[in-house]
């Protein structure tokens, strides 16, 4: 079992916006677990963290009080704060891949501040990877999934609270009895994030 023990990195941002050319993240949530490759049963947490992070950007400064009616955080709670860069880089240096729900939006706008630690990892996308129509279900957005498997009635799009939600889905099983997680890890990585690509989503 210990050779099929890999490291993952459950994470999901919040930001100014949608253009990762004009916005800015403003929160970031990570999560190291350890997970089985060939089963893709979540095994245990190993770290987590949450940052806040004052936009510097015009643009992403001026988008600002639009954003803030999706995520809640207000201005005073990022106002001042700088991401902790070391310690984030170690979540990735520590990790085999990364997961996240809509994945190339999240790593769309962390290339933009940690190029060479987001290409050296495999990216799997939670929202992608899973046939959740093929299983039922309406949509494959987050807060339909959660409801559906009374995980959560309502989101706070709080970075943190996505990604503790979007594990537990994971954990889940598909109709056929294998783990949510299966599905992602069968489906395999996304192709790497190509810089030259910069205004589109991944």
């Amino acid at each position: 079992m210990r050779n099929q023990e890999k490291m993952g990195l459950l994470l999901d941002v919040e930001t100014t916006g949608l253009g990762p050319n004009s916005d800015e993240i403003i929160e970031l949530a990570l999560k190291l677990f350890s997970y089985r490759a060939d089963t893709g049963e979540i095994l245990d947490i190993k770290n987590k963290d949450s940052f806040l992070r004052e936009p510097i950007s015009k643009s992403a400064k001026n988008n600002y009080s639009r954003a803030f009616r999706v995520h809640g955080i207000p201005y005073e709670a990022v106002s001042g704060k700088s991401f902790d860069d070391m310690k984030i880089k170690k979540y990735f240096y520590h990790a085999d891949a990364a997961f996240a729900h809509n994945a190339s939006f999240d790593r769309s706008f962390l290339y933009r501040m940690y190029p060479e630690d987001v290409n050296e990892l495999k990216w799997f996308c939670t929202m992608r990877s899973v046939p959740w129509k093929d299983y039922g279900f309406t949509d494959s957005k987050l807060l339909t999934l959660l409801q559906s498997h009374q995980i959560a009635d309502s989101q706070t799009h709080r970075a943190m609270d996505d990604i503790t939600y979007l594990m537990e889905l994971l954990k889940k099983t598909n109709p056929k009895g294998h783990l949510y997680m299966l599905d992602v890890l069968t489906k395999g990585p996304m192709r790497k994030y190509q810089p030259a690509a910069q205004g589109r989503l991944g």
